[in-house]
């Protein structure tokens, strides 16, 4: 039943109007790319959802932004559903929040737990609207493309490589873009024998193809 009511919500979005791309997802990835560019970032998020490369670089060659890709993977996960139906929503117009929701999930899946106060832009008003709401209720939550995609990309990238959240909170809050943490992060983890590729993360099944 489910899955009707899945296939049955992207039949209805087929009707909605381009895909306007989130300032949050934009990354030139144009030119001669090594491990520590977006092809170290394709790799990282390949590895921690369990998907190939290559297949990650076609969900971008399919028009997907690069910062976007995560959430495509995270959302088909957790509903079993292939990236291809991910994507045909995502890329007919439709906001990721209610692509969330159309496909049974809510804001309660982005959420990723820190052990500070988060104040600073981009993180601070999103896990604001967490805190002043019951658990019960982060159903109810409004979050616009870039709080999902921002948030998406803390949760893989803390738990891919068992980094504190905190640190990739800051790095963003000052400025940094995705790729150049995920290779501060690689570079760290090469000097620093203490952080891992978390290999117990959370496992969410195969994807359906």
């Amino acid at each position: 039943m489910r899955l009707v009511k899945v296939l049955l919500s992207v039949i209805m979005f087929t009707t909605a109007a381009p895909v306007i791309a989130s300032d949050a997802g934009s990354v030139d990835t144009g030119g001669p790319i090594g491990e520590d560019g977006p092809s170290g970032f394709f790799l990282a998020v390949g590895d921690y959802y369990r998907v190939p490369q290559s297949e990650v670089i076609i969900i971008k060659q399919r028009g997907v932004p690069l910062y976007e890709i995560p959430v495509v993977l995270l959302i088909a996960k957790r509903t079993h559903v292939a990236p291809e139906y991910i994507m045909h929503v995502r890329l007919r117009g439709n906001a990721w929040l209610g692509a969330t929701l159309r496909f049974g999930l809510g804001p309660e899946i982005f959420y990723v737990p820190v052990g500070v106060v988060v104040k600073d832009p981009p993180y601070g008003k999103v896990y604001g609207y967490y805190k002043h709401k019951p658990k019960k209720e982060w159903k109810t939550i409004t979050l616009s493309d870039d709080d999902i995609i921002n948030l998406v990309n803390l949760k893989w990238m803390s738990e891919h490589y068992g980094y504190p959240a905190e640190k990739i909170i800051k790095m963003r809050s000052g400025g940094k873009e995705f790729v150049l943490i995920n290779a501060e992060i690689r570079r760290e983890k090469g000097k620093n024998k203490g952080y891992r590729v978390n290999k117990d993360r959370p496992k969410f099944g195969a994807l359906a193809y």
